[in-house]
């Protein structure tokens, strides 16, 4: 057997906190007295996390780490997470599972910016809406998402999947202006409309716009391959993220490839 752990908001926060060190594997063996001197980084400060939350423990068959309460300033919440389970019973800060290289965050509420950003692994789905550069690169960083499943059910912002080079990112809101701008590869799937500028710079990965589609931009070109074997196969994985997306199959998608002017591969797929 293993440990959950629930972490309940006193009050509200008065600033940022990094709750980047705050994982399932690592609390799973500590018990409330070790889990409540831990240290977090409370702006300049540094608090005990037992000033900051009550802790609720219980036996489970995985670790697990679970928040509840209003979570917008926690920042970094599963970051470099490699196993367990996180849940979040409301909105959270940014960079949620920066990272993350394996396990499962769910959350129930909104997302700030970064969400999934870098992120190798696992798997992250956010009930509401995300901020910028989602499934993006980080600060300072080359990489966008490398792997792992990002599922957004609301919108999302601007720059979602710059940079990316793995996995497969689903949106069933909208998305703001640039989206998948540099994309190396991976996949993303688009319920809703698309901004401004949708693959700028885009050198490979697939785009699906299960939804409205955009306006096709003259660096891209109509191709008249037969895609139905790999549509086929890509719409079957696209299914069990839910509608639109379960209808794909019997949805014959042009296909246009680009983004030339940066001498890009990359293809987006519009069903019928």
């Amino acid at each position: 057997m293993s440990q959950a752990c629930l972490l309940r908001l006193k009050a509200a926060l008065p600033v940022a906190v990094d709750a980047s060190d705050l994982l399932p594997g690592r609390l799973a063996s500590l018990s409330i007295d070790e889990i409540a001197r831990l240290p977090l980084e409370l702006g300049r400060d540094a608090v005990a996390l037992g000033e900051l939350f009550d802790i609720v423990l219980r036996e489970a068959d995985t670790a697990e780490l679970r928040f509840e309460g209003d979570c917008r300033k926690l920042h970094g919440i599963g970051r470099a997470m490699d196993a367990g389970r996180i849940v979040v019973d409301g909105p959270v800060g940014d960079q949620l599972g920066a990272e993350m290289r394996g396990g499962e965050i769910q959350v129930c509420g909104d997302a700030g910016d970064l969400a999934g950003g870098a992120m190798a692994g696992g798997r992250i789905e956010i009930g509401g809406n995300v901020g910028d550069f989602a499934a993006s690169t980080l600060p300072g960083a080359m990489d966008g998402m490398r792997g792992g499943v990002l599922v957004v059910r609301g919108h999302a912002g601007d720059r979602f999947g710059d940079r990316m080079r793995r996995g497969v990112a689903v949106v069933h809101g909208r998305v703001g202006d640039f989206l998948a701008s540099r994309m190396v590869a991976g996949t993303i799937a688009l319920a809703g409309e698309a901004g401004a500028h949708p693959g700028h710079g885009m050198r490979r990965g697939t785009l699906v716009f299960a939804g409205p589609q955009p306006r096709v931009p003259d660096t891209f070109s109509a191709t008249h391959h037969d895609t139905r074997v790999f549509w086929a196969l890509l719409a079957r994985s696209l299914a069990p993220f839910g509608a639109p997306f379960e209808g794909l199959a019997g949805r014959c998608p042009a296909r246009v490839v680009g983004d030339l002017g940066a001498d890009g591969k990359g293809e987006w797929l519009l069903p019928a």
